[in-house]
């Protein structure tokens, strides 16, 4: 396979349009920098490079260096995106929320429709097992999407062009252009679940992380369906108030169906935070067996085979 035309290819399916200027996510690892080789040798000229510095690690201002030289070599724009993160809380999960927000003002600046990130096939496996293990349903199983809104960024598109292709060739890719990536030790760091499940992959010869990641688009493509038929079961079944402030549901789909109509009248109506999955299965079967329930400030009262949602009365004090 030519991973530049496949890339071309990709790209030219996920909207990008000829000519059209490309941002590239670029931060130091050897998967990125095979990004940055593939799009630099097919759209020299359109494409744009970013480096997010966290200032998590001493090394990461070395790192954004170094990528700013391997674009100055190649002749291509580089900006680094200095960001700050207060200690405590999930550091990961506030370190992917800044990223993405320094990317989308540094894309709209730079006049930037669309930025391509390096997410693989092995992401999608090590994904897949890791949502796996947390029992998780459908919609986390499923694969990301090659193609999305930039999280917070309705005007930016966030394209995938590389999630068909494995960690190996991307590392071959960065290997033949002699650069040296940067090397990442969370990656490794037994602490966090992803590097437990890349470790048993590598150890475990008979699982193939591909054929992981093709069923992650497999289910990818279940997740839409069921989405398009929970739609449906809300406009046919689900009737709201005036004010908005009111639901009531007759559930007539299959239980997958129900579970995400469910979850969606609760995100509307909830003041008291955002329910989790399992929050939300409990909440089901209290309807399903007849008894009242309660879920993130929304009170849900089953009737007569239909379901009712509306706020909570508020929580008497002392």
């Amino acid at each position: 396979m030519n991973l530049a035309v496949h890339f071309a290819q990709e790209c030219a399916r996920l909207g990008l349009g000829e000519g059209e200027k490309l941002g590239l996510a670029v931060s130091g690892g050897p998967d990125s920098l095979a990004l940055l080789v593939l799009a630099q040798q097919l759209m020299p000229a359109s494409i744009h490079v970013a480096t997010v510095d966290h200032g998590l690690r001493a090394e990461s201002a070395q790192e954004a260096a170094m990528v700013a030289q391997v674009c100055a070599d190649l002749g291509v724009p580089h900006d680094t995106l200095p960001v700050e993160l207060e200690a405590g809380g999930n550091m990961q999960a506030r370190a992917r929320t800044a990223r993405y927000s320094a990317l989308g003002n540094w894309a709209q600046r730079r006049e930037i429709r669309c930025v391509a990130t390096a997410h693989h096939a092995d992401d999608l496996a090590e994904t897949l097992l890791m949502r796996l293990n947390r029992g998780s349903g459908l919609p986390g199983l499923a694969a990301m999407r090659d193609r999305a809104p930039m999280p917070g960024r309705k005007d930016i598109t966030l394209i995938r062009p590389l999630l068909t292709l494995p960690r190996a060739d991307l590392a071959e890719v960065v290997e033949r252009a002699g650069l040296e990536p940067a090397d990442d030790p969370s990656n490794a760091d037994p602490a966090y679940d992803r590097a437990r499940i890349r470790a048993g992959l590598a150890e475990a010869d008979w699982l193939d992380p591909m054929r992981l990641a093709a069923s992650a688009l497999h289910l990818r493509d279940a997740a839409d369906i069921l989405e398009f038929a929970a739609r449906h079961e809300f406009a046919a079944q689900v009737t709201m108030s005036e004010d908005g402030g009111q639901f009531a549901y007759n559930p007539a789909g299959p239980r997958a169906v129900r579970f995400r109509v469910l979850e969606e009248i609760v995100a509307r109506l909830a003041t008291e935070g955002s329910p989790r999955g399992e929050q939300l299965a409990r909440l089901m079967e209290a309807l399903e067996t007849g008894q009242k329930a309660t879920l993130s400030g929304v009170m849900c009262t089953p009737r007569a085979g239909s379901w009712h949602f509306t706020a909570a009365p508020p929580r008497s004090e002392g």
